[in-house]
């Protein structure tokens, strides 16, 4: 038999390529080819915003100490006589200065864009801080004088008004739906040059640079004079406000913040509606949680916010939350940490009734909590304390070194405690791990401390190959405190 003429499989393939490749040229039919991908132009854009990003000016006057004036007025006089120029004078200005001339004056210039029609402009509350005057500057170069609606420093949030009709507005994108890589705009009036335009990414989203708002970082190129201005995304819509920058000179570095314009705007109709922003009021200081605490005390993964104090007659108090519970949600709503809990507080309405959940002594429990209105005079305590968070776990040594005592009826009543004991005295890994003397251990490992004899049935109890979880409470603050028994050499 006479063996087949037969071509391989893969010759035959890309002989048949050839011949199709052939045919498309034959036809006048040229094969796709990829096209790289061009950079975006950004000058559509700038032509719809930039006429709704105005420039903002601000001036303040500082007042002098009191008997300075005369010294200023008595130097100015020394200056004149001998000819010598007089600091700080206006050019044209008369001698004797004017009759509002009343102290040093301090300018500022900002960015801003406008909401409405009729005059009202979003801004940074730091960029209207204090002003006596406060001067809006259009695109078409009209002054306008402004009056401040409010301004809310936590948010860094601010509204002004200009009286005027017919202005430009900008169009409110989503910021929630903004995407980490894709490409934005800000416009704004850097070191007072005004319609500056920069452009780069979105670098990161959620970064918790700010008091409560998660803000939105970009490479954007973002200097002094550029706060109050719009990020600004690909369809022209206004995303954020510029905000703030990472400096270690003062300029820029790379990375900028921007607050979402979701919570700019909810800020802003309430300064509309009523010229300042209300939020509730819970009254802890809570602290984010560590993944050796939560597998500790058997939470399993670091999410939820620890509570570190307790604000007496908070509304916290009287629902009965406690130093050392961890709160994993509000309202349903998960909190991951720290950030979160303040958050979700600060959104509900005073007098709303909300349900907490939290993790206490190894159960799940719902606390309802009447949420109070918060006022910055009814802050918790600062961190600036020595105790910064829950004390690390120790190596093992030859001894707890714990001396613990009763509280009497009255140490409970007066410290509003339903248990614990007294640290008399607290040496080797006790002390180490941060424990002294006068802390009160509320629970080892989630069991309650109701007598020094359950103390030391818990202790004596206590896996040997695992760190103790104990709840202290020192003066306000309760912490979680790691104690790993030691084991016999």
């Amino acid at each position: 038999m006479h063996a087949e003429n037969r071509l391989p499989p893969a010759r035959a393939r890309l002989l048949l390529s050839g011949t199709a490749l052939a045919l498309a040229l034959a036809l006048g039919h040229a094969p796709a080819v990829a096209q790289p991908r061009e950079l975006p132009d950004f000058s559509e854009l700038v032509e719809r915003v930039g006429p709704a990003v105005v420039n903002i000016r601000t001036a303040e006057k500082v007042k002098a100490p009191e008997g300075q004036a005369e010294m200023n007025e008595q130097m100015q006089e020394f200056f004149r006589r001998f000819g010598i120029p007089v600091p700080n004078q206006r050019r044209g200005a008369p001698r004797g200065g004017t009759p509002d001339d009343d102290g040093p004056t301090r300018r500022g210039v900002g960015s801003g864009f406008i909401l409405s029609a009729d005059g009202y402009v979003l801004t940074n509350a730091h960029v209207v801080q204090g002003a006596d005057e406060v001067i809006v500057t259009l695109t078409d170069k009209r002054e306008l004088k402004a009056k401040i609606i409010g301004a809310d420093q936590r948010s860094d949030v601010a509204v002004v008004k200009v009286e005027a009709t017919g202005l430009p507005v900008v169009k409110v994108g989503d910021s929630n739906k903004a995407k980490v890589g894709e490409w934005v705009m800000a416009i704004g009036s850097p070191f007072g040059l005004e319609n500056t335009v920069t452009a780069g990414i979105i670098s990161a989203k959620q970064r918790d640079t700010g008091d409560l708002l998660p803000l939105i970082q970009t490479d954007v190129a973002i200097n002094p004079g550029n706060s109050g201005g719009p990020l600004v995304n690909m369809r022209g819509e206004v995303i954020g406000i510029n905000s703030q920058i990472y400096s270690q000179n003062g300029g820029y570095m790379g990375i900028s913040f921007a607050i979402p314009i979701a919570d700019a705007i909810r800020v802003s109709d309430e300064l509309r509606a009523g010229g300042r922003v209300v939020r509730g009021y819970l009254g802890v200081l809570p602290d984010d949680i560590t993944k050796e605490i939560a597998e500790a005390i058997g939470l399993g993964k670091p999410q939820g916010a620890v509570i570190r104090q307790v604000v007496a007659g908070s509304p916290a108090e009287k629902a009965g939350v406690e130093g050392g519970d961890v709160v994993t949600k509000v309202d349903g709503k998960t909190v991951d940490k720290a950030a979160d809990l303040r958050r979700l507080v600060a959104a509900v309405k005073p007098g709303s009734k909300t349900t907490l959940t939290v993790f206490r002594r190894g159960a799940t429990k719902d606390i309802v909590v009447t949420i109070g209105e918060d006022e910055r005079s009814k802050k918790p305590g600062s961190d600036s304390d020595e105790d910064k968070g829950p004390a690390p776990a120790v190596t093992p040594s030859a001894a707890l070194g714990l001396k613990v005592s009763e509280l009497t009826e009255a140490q409970r009543k007066e410290l509003k405690l339903k248990s614990g004991v007294k640290v008399d005295s607290a040496t080797g890994a006790a002390a180490k791990a941060g424990l002294r003397e006068g802390d009160l251990i509320l629970s080892i490992d989630n069991v309650e401390v109701s007598s020094v004899k359950v103390f030391q049935a818990q202790i004596a109890k206590a896996d040997k190959a695992k760190p103790m979880n104990l709840v202290v409470r020192r003066e306000d603050v309760t912490s979680f405190v790691l104690l790993k028994p030691a084991a016999k050499p």
